[in-house]
């Protein structure tokens, strides 16, 4: 591992340098374990502790096939779906690895009695497959999470319907919460120069779900002067939605959860921000009743703030406590695009408001290739800025996916994996100061 850190800190290194060097046997990896996955039986799933499932082991290097590359992780992030693996809901990912494994010979090495996780990375590629033609050794890097094999017609109008459509590092193994991790060439992007390696790691899953679910004609469409919902705002996904939204010439009604989130959306540039909390908003009587009056009070108040419109579009990902009034205040002809479920899977509404005001739900997971490649393209650009909030090393990534799966976060976390400390990385200075404040707001939270 020493040769290879030494080549990528070295400004004078070439591609032959990187693909002279011996690769290691193992490497180190953040994992779960096979037979731990009915340790958290009988808990809420609050009370599950990554710390206590997430290990750093010693991994051996897998084998490299043809159309895949091998990256040095300097930099990964912590996403919902390393928390959902680490708690082993809504169900372990083992049997995503032993679907996989029984697809070819080639995917057999992902079905493994334990399990590298993550879904994000910055670094340098080590080794290219046969069949890799536009990724060298030595190419700095930063990877999506789409996993596909287009064996099938159905995934070649857009690759996220492909049958064997996969995330990386949570329906597959040997992902970037790792000192090596394995992908399909496909999967990399050029790293922004102005970033860091955390900062450049730290985009990559949120920023392209938010771009499809939002922006592409896969989501919502969105345009110009459009009306835009968006449940927690200065989060994960909700914080490039936001910048999505600003940059587009959308108007974001950004609803967060405390004061201190409302002062990063409008530090982001928001006007119109909602503090759930401090309104008292409560979707629900109870476990199985909503309150439709609640569903009125929070429409009025978005009217407040919108000079008397309705909302164009509903950016939603919550699930369960907010579908119904994401439905009742969305206006006549408008959009509700939907990711994920973190409140609960099962919604409910009330399909009047849907099928009499010819409203759309529109399901959006993660994107392709060419939107994937579009949303990083924007962050390469400075039009988008990575929301990096703290950085782990990765010996305390159980600590970082318990934060995330508490809440206790802002933005995106960080995890260094080969980068020996923050700040590295940076290829662009001039493009950096131009940008430092942007590059830095949710750090200074």
């Amino acid at each position: 591992m020493k040769d290879i850190l030494d080549a990528i800190q070295s400004s004078d290194s070439t591609s032959a340098d990187f693909a002279n060097i011996s690769l290691p046997e193992s490497y180190r990896a953040v994992t779960v374990h096979k037979d731990e996955t009915e340790m958290f039986a009988g808990l809420a799933s609050r009370d599950k502790d990554p710390r206590k499932s997430l290990h750093l082991d010693d991994v051996p290097l897998p084998e490299l096939g043809p159309g895949e590359a091998l990256v040095a992780v300097m930099a990964s992030s912590v996403n919902y779906n390393s928390v959902w693996t680490s708690i082993f809901e809504p169900v372990s990912t083992f049997g995503f690895l032993e679907r996989y494994g029984r697809l070819s010979d080639l995917s057999k090495r992902h079905d493994l009695p334990y399990h590298i996780i993550g879904s994000d990375l910055a670094g340098v590629v080590l080794r290219t497959g046969p069949g890799v033609n536009s990724w060298k050794p030595g190419d700095e890097v930063v990877a999506h999470c789409l996993s596909v094999e287009l064996e099938s017609s159905d995934g070649h109008n857009d690759t996220m319907l492909d049958p064997e459509q996969r995330i990386w590092g949570f329906e597959t193994n040997f992902g970037g919460l790792a000192e090596i991790a394995l992908v399909k060439s496909n999967q990399l992007m050029p790293k922004p120069g102005h970033l860091s390696w955390e900062e450049a790691a730290s985009p990559g899953l949120v920023n392209s779900t938010a771009y499809r679910q939002l922006v592409s004609r896969n989501g919502a469409g969105m345009k110009q002067g459009d009306n835009v919902l968006i449940w927690g705002a200065s989060g994960g996904l909700g914080s490039y939605a936001t910048q999505f939204a600003l940059a587009g010439g959308a108007n974001p009604i950004c609803v967060v959860s405390s004061p201190e989130k409302a002062d990063i959306c409008r530090a982001m540039g928001a006007d119109a921000v909602i503090d759930r909390n401090a309104e008292g908003y409560k979707f629900w009587k109870d476990e199985h009743t909503q309150d439709p009056k609640e569903w009125k009070r929070f429409g009025s108040k978005i009217r407040e703030l919108t000079g008397g419109e309705d909302i164009d579009i509903v950016f939603e990902h919550p699930g369960r406590e907010t579908f119904g009034a994401s439905v009742y205040v969305t206006r006549k002809g408008g959009t509700i695009t939907t990711c994920a479920s973190t409140s609960g899977y099962m919604h409910e509404y009330d399909n009047r408001y849907l099928w009499m005001s010819l409203k759309r739900i529109i399901g959006s997971h993660f994107a392709n290739y060419r939107e994937a490649w579009e949303a990083n393209r924007l962050i390469a650009k400075g039009k988008i800025h990575p929301t990096l909030s703290k950085v782990y090393s990765l010996e305390e990534t159980g600590q970082a996916a318990y934060d995330v799966h508490r809440n206790l976060h802002q933005g995106k976390v960080g995890v260094l994996a080969l980068a020996p400390q923050e700040g590295l990385g940076v290829r662009d200075p001039e493009m950096r100061e131009k940008h430092i404040d942007a590059i830095n707001r949710f750090r200074n939270i």
